[in-house]
Formats: C-alpha cells, sequence, structure tokens
C-alpha cells in the first residue's frame, strides 16, 4: 500500500550527500497550519520533539512558540496534570510527554514544566510491577505485560530525568536497565527482532504458553524499541554496564532490520517471515521513518558502521520521501501511510494488525520522519 507523491526532491542520496533539503522544517511548519488537538498523548509529545528539531535547526521562535501553546495548557502551575488520576489509570504512555516538559522547561525556564516532569517520575515509582520488576504497560488495562511501546514511552523519560537530577541513583539506573532486560529475554526471536510483548502471567489469549510471548513483530512497536535503544545511550552512564549492554542490542537489532528491509526500502506492518508475501500487509511508513532514524543517528554517533548501513538508511529515507509525502495546493506537506493504532488489547492475531486503518496525517509517523529528517539534514 504506497503513498503517490507530487513532490520533485533530490534523489535520497543526494539529500543524504548534500543535506540541502529543508523537509524537516517544510514538515513541521506544515503542522503548525493543521489542527492538532491539546493534548499530553504520547503522539502530541512525538510530535513536539519532531518540531523541536526543526527549532534546533533554524531558531526560528515560531516553532518554540507553537510547542508552548500546545503545552502549557496541559499541565498547571503547580505541576498537576489535565485529566491525571492515578487511581484510575497508570499507563506507560503518559510518561513520554516528560522528556518535552524536560526539554521545555531547559527552553524557556518555565517551573511548571519541571514540574510536570516531577509529577510523571513519581508515576513511576507507583507503577505496578510483574514478578520480574517490569512495569505494567498499563493498570489496570494490561496487568503484568510488558510492550516494545512501553520501553521507549517509560525508559527514556526515566533515564533522562535521572540523569538530570539524580544522576547517583545506582537504583534507578540499573531499574531502567532490567525493563530492557526482561523484554530482550522474553521477545527476542532467534532471528534479531522483536514481538510486540509479552505476559509474565501468561494468561492473555495472545499470550505463548511456555514464554508469554506475543506472535507478531509489528513494525512500529518495534521502532518505538529501536529508538529506545539509540536514544538512551545519549543519557544512560557510560560507566554502567548497561550502556555497553544497550549499545550491543542496538547494533544486532540494525543488522536484523537491514536484513528484514524491503527492496522498497521500507518495512512490513508485520514482519514475520510468512506475512510479507499476503497481500493484506503493506509498507507502513511510521515503523519505516523509525527504523530510518535509527540508523541515520546510529551511523553519526559512531555505533554503526557507515559502509554498512548507509545504503539501509538511504533507501529507508528515499522510501518515506517518495512514497508518503505529498503537497497540498497552499504548499503544506501531508504524511501518508501510518496505521492508526497497534494494540496487543486485541487477539494479537495478523488479521487484526491489517484490519486497523491508515490514518492521513498521522502525528506519531510526521514526528518520526521529522526525526529522521533532522538527521539528514541538522548537522
Amino acid at each position: 500500500m504506497r503513498a503517490s507523491t507530487s513532490l520533485s526532491f533530490l534523489s535520497a542520496g543526494a539529500a543524504l550527500a548534500a543535506g540541502t533539503q529543508n523537509i524537516t522544517e517544510w514538515m513541521a511548519t506544515s503542522y503548525l497550519s493543521k489542527s492538532v488537538n491539546l493534548s499530553r498523548n504520547y503522539a502530541n509529545g512525538v510530535l513536539y520533539r519532531g518540531i523541536e528539531f526543526a527549532y534546533n535547526k533554524t531558531q526560528d521562535q515560531a516553532y518554540l512558540d507553537f510547542i508552548e501553546a500546545q503545552m502549557s495548557p496541559v499541565v498547571d502551575d503547580s505541576g498537576e496534570l489535565i485529566d491525571y488520576n492515578l487511581s484510575k489509570k497508570i499507563s506507560l504512555d503518559d510518561l513520554r510527554i516528560g522528556t518535552n516538559f524536560l526539554a521545555l522547561w531547559a527552553a524557556t525556564g518555565e517551573e511548571k514544566y519541571k514540574l510536570g516532569a516531577d509529577t510523571l517520575r513519581r508515576q513511576i515509582d507507583l507503577t505496578p510491577r510483574n514478578e520480574g520488576g517490569g512495569m505494567w504497560h498499563r493498570d489496570p488495562t494490561y496487568p503484568n505485560q510488558m510492550w516494545l511501546d512501553g520501553i521507549y514511552m517509560s525508559t527514556n523519560f526515566y533515564a533522562l530525568y535521572t540523569a538530570w537530577f539524580d544522576a547517583d541513583n545506582a537504583t534507578a539506573w540499573d531499574d531502567i536497565m532490567l525493563q530492557f532486560d526482561l523484554i530482550e529475554e522474553h521477545c527476542l526471536r532467534p532471528d534479531g527482532l522483536l514481538v510486540h510483548g509479552y505476559d509474565h502471567s501468561k494468561t492473555a489469549v495472545w499470550a505463548d504458553p511456555e514464554t508469554g510471548a506475543a506472535p507478531l513483530v509489528w513494525n512500529r512497536a518495534l521502532g518505538w524499541y529501536f529508538m529506545s535503544l539509540v536514544d538512551i545511550l545519549d543519557y544512560f552512564p557510560t560507566a554502567h554496564p548497561g550502556w555497553n549492554k544497550n549499545l550491543d542490542r542496538f547494533k544486532k537489532l540494525a543488522q536484523a532490520l537491514k536484513e528484514f528491509q524491503d527492496e522498497s526500502g521500507g518495512w512490513w506492518l508485520i514482519m514475520n517471515d510468512e506475512y510479507p508475501s499476503d497481500p493484506r500487509n503493506y509498507i507502513e511508513s511510521s515503523g519505516s521513518a523509525m527504523f530510518t532514524y535509527g540508523f541515520l543517528k546510529g551511523m553519526r554517533m559512531g555505533y554503526l558502521e557507515k559502509d554498512t548501513y548507509s545504503s539501509t538508511a538511504e533507501k529507508g529515507y528515499g522510501c518515506l520521501v517518495d512514497d508518503f509525502i505529498t503537497k497540498n495546493d497552499n504548499g503544506t506537506l501531508n504524511w501518508e501511510g501510518t496505521v492508526e493504532v497497534g494494540s496487543l488489547s486485541s487477539n494479537g492475531s495478523f488479521e487484526y494488525y491489517v484490519s486497523v486503518p491508515i490514518q492521513l496525517n498521522d502525528i506519531k509517523g510526521a514526528g518520526s520522519f521529522m526525526y529522521a529528517s533532522y538527521e539528514v539534514e541538522g548537522y
């Protein structure tokens, strides 16, 4: 399922080599004119991070003003969050916006954003754990379950907060690593990919009776995890053994993802070997953007060899630009090809994942595309 394009860009290879495109801010500016709901949802956090990259690249105050206008209403001066009631729901998804709070606090000095991050840090201590010590993805909806999605939502904020405000807390660093250790233990497949999640109690309808693992590799869940691995190396202490452990995990996953890349440059919605040939499967844009970002940042940071992975990143970025961007008459861009959701509240079947609709201008996909574009253009 490939989106048409009405844009004329340099080839992806030329853009990667020359860095002459300005698609990061073009896409960011496009979303300044779209209707974005005020929310502290994780999807909004992804979009705001992409627009933050446009601000970092240009220092255009309009981007920072937009982010603050969106985020200021979701937290009050005392750090309390709108629609936040831990007696009814504790969700790892809520933690994603914490990194945005910290970035906005650093940029503006406005104390309420630091207080909002403090509120979310306290949530981590209240989150139920399974018997292995893994944080439940959501209480009460998903007891004992850990998802790849939740690793990205929780550990990166947890690590950034600890690095900035509690760097000597060895217990916190060990706890962060435990989350990765558990997800790798239960979700890693022999081919190097990881399935969507696992149920420690092995009672979910989709759970393997021996391992508790979900059956399928959903590309966006794996994309969240790939980004989590590469981003957390920015602020995890290098003296901790977990830094090298996660670097090794990132490199091994990069190798597997390279092998599973489609000839189009993208990655299939469901990546298990038996499904790319199914006509209901399709190249999905948000996971493909996340993988491309991970490859590009990994090479920039020196974690991945350019001779090995530059072609993978080039093909991936070319697919994103050529197949998933369209241009409106007013000059703004659309982002296409992103599946609306993927949840283990389902039966975890292939039929479920391919039944979920694709959403035009999905902010999770557009934000992730801006991550990748910033790596192409921002350095």
